[in-house]
């Protein structure tokens, strides 16, 4: 079965970071573009950055951009996001999701996406 786990989540301080890391499993990343998003209680889902399986496109929201970083590692099938200098609103569940389009990604459409993962808590409190 096709599966994607986030991990890395935690609570940290304001200004603090985290590395998130999106693992599959049952396929191999190597055609999907891979975005994260993020929900938040009482907003609505927020897409923050994304990957294309051949690395030649990285978007990052204006929310996370300067801060947060996206990588992407095909030979061990993960896909990382470094999040930097954090803060009280980028606390939210994150959740990674696989797109299958070689040279391409956006967060615009979600509904593109064939797998999403369950999601990796990030609390960002002191």
């Amino acid at each position: 079965q096709p599966q994607l786990v986030e991990s890395g989540g935690g609570l940290v301080q304001p200004g603090g970071s985290l590395r998130l890391s999106c693992a599959a499993s049952g396929f191999t990343l190597d055609d999907y573009a891979i975005g994260w998003f993020r929900q938040a209680p009482g907003k609505e889902r927020e897409g923050v950055s994304c990957i294309s399986a051949d690395k030649s496109v990285e978007y990052y929201s204006d929310s996370v951009k300067g801060r947060f970083t996206i990588s992407r590692d095909n030979a061990r099938n993960t896909v990382s996001l470094q999040m930097d200098s954090l803060r009280p609103d980028d606390t939210a569940v994150y959740i990674c999701a696989a797109d299958f389009v070689p040279d391409f990604c956006t967060v615009k459409t979600a509904h593109r996406y064939d797998y999403w993962g369950r999601g990796a808590q990030v609390t960002v409190s002191s």
